[in-house]
């Protein structure tokens, strides 16, 4: 995962569809805002309509109002999961990587929590970010990730078709885009895991929060910072920063 490693072949890629933040105001979202933006709509919209507002000045909860703030509990958590990560990320930008966040490929309407574009710029990293039950520890089971008793392997597959689809979009030779996921509360077995996705070649390696900088800090053998650049401009022109939908 990083430079001095050869590339390896990629399965096709297909479209990816999932579910987007959606929230008021057509603005550019940061890893402080995105997922937060969308808890806010799910609140906003249970209490659309005069007799919503009317119910909730009067404090009555709804079945839907519950259900929406629960749902904006679980994106609001979210929110400071990818947050803290932003901020773990910053002790690589003066090793020579280059960080973005929030970014979605044109034409899809996905996001990528982060991306990071390793100092010798022959590296990609797409890096998602969970915030699973700090009560339940995500361990391998069968061969699948789980959370406690939950699969949770479907995350692992989604982060793997975020990276195929960036590396299509890239089209750069010699630059292997490689999956990554950092998972915040649940303890992850053993500080890391590799996990394993069809027609991935290699394990894609799901980590806890202490193992994220010192693994990517120490992959890097060399630098090049032209070609990193490059690299990473080439990813400022596909990947753009994410827009909420007005």
């Amino acid at each position: 995962m990083g430079c001095g490693q050869d590339s390896v072949p990629r399965a096709r890629h297909r479209p990816v569809a999932g579910p987007r933040p959606r929230g008021p105001g057509g603005r550019t979202v940061t890893p402080r805002n995105s997922a937060a933006a969308h808890a806010a709509a799910l609140r906003a919209d249970a209490r659309r309509g005069l007799w919503r507002r009317l119910l909730a000045l009067l404090g009555v909860r709804t079945a839907g109002v519950r259900r929406a703030e629960s749902q904006a509990a679980r994106w609001q958590h979210g929110a400071a999961g990818e947050e803290v990560t932003a901020g773990m990320l910053t002790a690589l930008e003066v090793r020579g990587w280059a960080i973005r966040h929030d970014r979605r490929l044109r034409g899809r309407q996905f996001n990528v929590d982060h991306v990071l574009v390793s100092p010798c710029g022959t590296a990609v990293v797409v890096l998602d970010t969970k915030a699973w039950h700090r009560g339940r520890t995500t361990a391998l089971v069968r061969g699948r990730v789980c959370c406690g008793a939950e699969d949770r392997h479907g995350e692992v597959e989604k982060v793997v078709k975020y990276a195929r689809l960036v590396e299509a979009a890239l089209g750069l030779p010699g630059v292997a885009v490689w999956p990554l996921l950092v998972v915040h509360g649940s303890p992850v077995a053993g500080g890391q895991l590799e996990a394993r996705v069809q027609g991935w070649d290699g394990p894609v390696y799901v980590l806890g929060p202490d193992l994220l900088v010192p693994r990517l800090a120490g992959a890097p053998k060399v630098r090049d910072p032209r070609r990193a650049a490059a690299v990473a401009a080439r990813v400022d022109s596909v990947l753009l920063p994410y827009t909420e939908p007005g």
